[in-house]
């Protein structure tokens, strides 16, 4: 199994959130993904409204719970802030809980379990009797991942940026071990691995190949700003063909695939 693509749209309603006119159309923006082979659609339903809004969570998950049967969604946010009533509505797939402030122009920091893991116990626990796999947004410090383990979480979503910010300086070897690392460690707790934010079609591949395992990543920002040179439908087809050829397929598992 190749590492999985699940295209965060917030970017594509941030545009549309600047007229009144309804377009580009987050909904139809998800159908031309999916049909191109994404596997996930990720939305992150923040308070201000700032991008996604209650109704494009509501459209996208009826489209998901008819027409694509199969593909998954994954709603990510705080769950402090309003995140638990559409994860309780529609019960996606996949929930991502993001350590974000309200005023936090996009997440920046992973959670901080020491501080934060016996709130979020009961919380992981509430969302994993609804059906749904939780995944923790999480920098990658290998010896924090046994805590999300113990927090109760079936994955972990490794935050990229220090990453990306390194690879474009041409110093992403200072930082992949601790990826790598992190990657292991928390495979070692029986823990799935994700990972996001900031990835790209420059810094994909070099990420996949040194980080082992990755299930599935979830890119918004880069992918959209690339849809706007190379098309929507082609864009996701560049980011498949990277995860197919540097992602988890082939690669030595010691966690496999959670069961729902």
């Amino acid at each position: 199994m190749s590492t999985r693509l699940s295209v965060n749209l917030n970017k594509v309603a941030t545009l549309r959130n600047t007229r009144s006119v309804g377009i580009p159309s987050v909904t139809r923006a998800a159908r031309l993904c999916i049909d191109a082979g994404a596997y996930g659609i990720t939305l992150h339903p923040r308070p201000d409204q700032r991008h996604i809004r209650p109704r494009d969570v509501d459209e996208i998950a009826a489209l998901l719970a008819t027409a694509y049967r199969g593909v998954e969604l994954n709603l990510e946010g705080n769950p402090l802030h309003g995140l638990l009533e559409h994860v309780e509505r529609h019960r996606p797939a996949q929930c991502t809980l993001v350590p974000d402030e309200e005023s936090q122009a996009t997440s920046d920091h992973g959670w901080d379990l020491s501080r934060d893991g016996a709130r979020l116990r009961p919380i992981v626990a509430h969302i994993r009797a609804l059906g749904c796999r939780v995944s923790l947004f999480m920098d990658p410090v290998p010896q924090a991942m046994a805590a999300a383990k113990d927090v109760g979480a079936d994955r972990v979503e490794l935050y990229t940026e220090s990453f990306a910010s390194a690879f474009a300086r041409g110093e992403a070897g200072n930082v992949l071990p601790a990826f790598r690392d992190s990657a292991l460690a928390a495979r070692r707790a029986g823990l799935g691995v994700n990972a996001g934010h900031d990835l790209n079609l420059e810094n994909l591949g070099a990420f996949l190949d040194a980080v082992p395992g990755v299930l599935e990543v979830s890119i918004g920002h880069a992918l959209v700003a690339d849809a706007l040179e190379l098309g929507l439908a082609e864009t996701v087809r560049r980011y498949l063909a990277i995860c197919a050829a540097h992602g988890a397929e082939g690669q030595v598992r010691l966690h496999a695939e959670e069961p729902r």
